[in-house]
């Protein structure tokens, strides 16, 4: 198949294809005749792969880790939940600090009347230094 019939299968954008391709995540794809890329469906599969593991917020490294254990037949499986269980700590500290800085912003717009005053709690607060 094309890089646009491999684009729409797996909805990775042709773009992110050529990209991935690039860092070494894809291996080059065979060239037809005419010089146009040709995906096998294990090409596809592996562009699948990529797909679902950015969904989840996995880091082109941590990918390229995932991909070599996935293609490593003598792995265990010990070796995947480890890299799943880092990543998704990872993701705890990221979501606990989203959620200070939206407390925080919460703060600042709490003390703002929102009125057509132009005194803004929000500005003067975002000006401040604070310790982080």
């Amino acid at each position: 198949m094309n890089i646009g019939q491999a684009s729409k299968s797996t909805g990775v954008s042709e773009r992110m294809i050529r990209h991935y391709e690039r860092v070494g995540l894809m291996r080059p794809p065979d060239r037809r005749d005419n010089g146009y890329r040709d995906y096998s469906p294990q090409s596809v599969e592996r562009l699948r792969f990529i797909a679902n593991a950015r969904h989840l917020g996995f880091s082109l490294e941590e990918i390229a880790t995932l991909l070599g254990l996935w293609d490593d037949r003598e792995r265990t499986s010990s070796e995947v939940k480890t890299v799943a269980l880092a990543h998704a700590e990872d993701l705890g500290r990221k979501a606990a600090a989203l959620e200070a800085m939206r407390r925080s912003l919460l703060e600042l717009a709490e003390g703002c009347s929102g009125d057509s005053r132009p005194d803004c709690p929000i500005l003067t607060g975002l000006a401040e230094r604070r310790s982080c």
